[in-house]
């Protein structure tokens, strides 16, 4: 299978919803291969929907005149956090070609992060019982949250790599309360390059899900969408 991959750096969340949605109806009428968005974006809080608003323990007002933006949204989960620093991917892939199962679907979305810090960084990462994403130790690295209409797919992962992690002091992430957040420059002790980073996460995405990756750029990605 084909996987078509645009690394686009920082992006608007709103923005990007309006690429995804686009591109997932044109991926359900069989118009475009499956797609992979990967991006960063602006301070932003999304809410799932299982939201619940008390989870964002600063107040809104706060949160505005830091010109954070809060966006409410079709994924599953509660309220996460992404910012500058994160590596945010937005498969919009037909589950079809992928044995037509959601749940090992985000199986396989975890599995490409516990191969990818094992094998590039010798980080040991787990799975949690209780909550979807990737853990090391007791401290989430990968949230995953993602939607699926007709069996094609939206929303997705968000990877910490040089994330500020004092930002996730705005919310209970996913309404956990038990448990912290992780980053590679945290574990590591220093900055790491973001975009080979990203190509990392292509070649581990790609192994797991046995898909052939192809580096698209900004314009053919608008060329595909037809303009937005």
């Amino acid at each position: 299978m084909k996987l078509l991959v645009a690394i686009l750096g920082e992006v608007d969340y709103q923005e990007s919803l309006n690429m995804q949605e686009k591109l997932l109806q044109l991926r359900q009428q069989n118009k475009v291969p499956d797609i992979m968005l990967l991006l960063q974006h602006p301070p932003t809080l999304t809410l799932g929907t299982r939201e619940n608003r008390c989870n964002i323990i600063t107040p809104e007002a706060e949160l505005q005149r830091q010109g954070v933006k809060i966006f409410k949204i079709n994924r599953g989960g509660d309220v996460t956090y992404h910012g500058p620093g994160q590596i945010v991917g937005y498969p919009i892939m037909n589950l079809n070609g992928y044995g037509k199962s959601v749940r090992g679907y985000i199986h396989n979305i975890e599995e490409t992060f516990i191969q990818l810090l094992k094998a590039e960084y010798d980080i040991t990462a787990t799975r949690e019982d209780r909550y979807h994403g990737v853990w090391v130790g007791d401290e989430k690295i990968t949230a995953i949250g993602c939607a699926v209409k007709r069996w094609v797919t939206m929303h997705g992962f968000a990877f910490n790599v040089n994330t500020n992690l004092n930002h996730f002091k705005w919310i209970n992430p996913c309404g956990i309360t038990d448990k912290g957040v992780t980053s590679l420059q945290k574990i590591l002790g220093q900055p790491q390059d973001i975009q080979k980073v990203n190509h990392q996460v292509v070649s581990h995405f790609s192994r797991v899900f046995h898909c052939e990756p192809e580096i698209i750029n900004q314009q053919q990605l608008h060329q595909i969408i037809g303009g937005l």
